[in-house]
């Protein structure tokens, strides 16, 4: 059996100001720092202890990755550090307020780009001063790996070869995994765990700062998943999730259906 932790980053400060973040590298707010550092007290007095961490290159996970840490004592295991666990590219809605989007373009419309599997946002051009190309961070990526706005589906596909090569074989050899990372690209490894359909995945939200646990068995099914809410009870009923798959049934809609979703087949 292998465990597998699932945090979304704290509140940030776009979070807080109710706009689409995407790649933009907001910080967290002071309530997103203190929810972090609860999520790793709460983690600590579970007992869980970690072998390795991952999250994105953008500060808001970062920092939630230290704090968690930080309060569990791990700030010396190995932390891997990767683009494609980058939150999903809101395209030209990126730095928009959600509200104003919505008495724009109707709530129907903003929905489709917030929830949906395969509607992308409206794109950026390559030469717009906020394309991730013009970012040094990014320099090192292909220009046909820079996202200029991108679906659930675009994002996943992004973040699957991260899980084939690298955390699903740390799994395997028994490690246990934290993955500090954002909203949509949780919600992609969500619907891949737990074998949810494309239509199904607008429904499931990842709350800011509560742990999800999965327990995997030796092929990375799911067995059991649980949020550890106890600092947060509020967001429990906010979050659940269908029950988990279970049988060769599930395995087979997990190999055949989701993951060639993910891939992009």
């Amino acid at each position: 059996m292998s465990t597998l932790v699932l945090l979304r980053h704290g509140e940030s400060e776009w979070n807080e100001a109710n706009t689409f973040t995407g790649w933009t590298d907001v910080d967290l707010t002071e309530k997103g720092r203190e929810k972090a550092s609860a999520a790793g007290r709460s983690l600590h007095k579970s007992g869980l202890r970690f072998d390795l961490a991952y999250t994105s290159v953008l500060r808001r996970a970062i920092r939630t990755t230290w704090l968690v840490l930080d309060e569990m004592n791990l700030m010396w295991i190995p932390v891997n550090k990767c683009w494609r666990l980058n939150e999903r590219h809101y395209g030209a809605l990126e730095g928009k307020n959600k509200a104003k989007l919505v008495a724009e373009f109707g709530e129907e419309q903003v929905r489709l780009w917030r929830r949906s599997y395969d509607v992308r946002p409206p794109q950026l051009s390559a030469d717009d001063k906020g394309s991730p190309h013009r970012d040094y961070l990014y320099r090192y990526l292909r220009p046909d790996q820079v996202p200029l706005g991108e679906s659930l589906k675009d994002a996943a596909s992004r973040f699957w070869p991260c899980w084939q090569q690298s955390i699903a074989p740390s799994l395997r050899a028994k490690q246990t995994v934290l993955i500090v990372g954002h909203g949509n690209n949780l919600r992609a490894l969500i619907k891949y765990l737990d074998c949810i359909s494309d239509t199904n995945i607008a429904g499931i939200q990842m709350p800011t700062g509560v742990p999800l646990i999965y327990e995997l068995d030796r092929d990375l099914n799911t067995v059991s998943r649980r949020y550890l809410a106890e600092p947060f009870a509020p967001a429990r009923r906010a979050c659940e999730l269908p029950a988990a798959p279970t049988g060769a049934n599930a395995a087979e809609i997990t190999q055949n259906h989701v993951v060639g979703a993910l891939v992009g087949q």
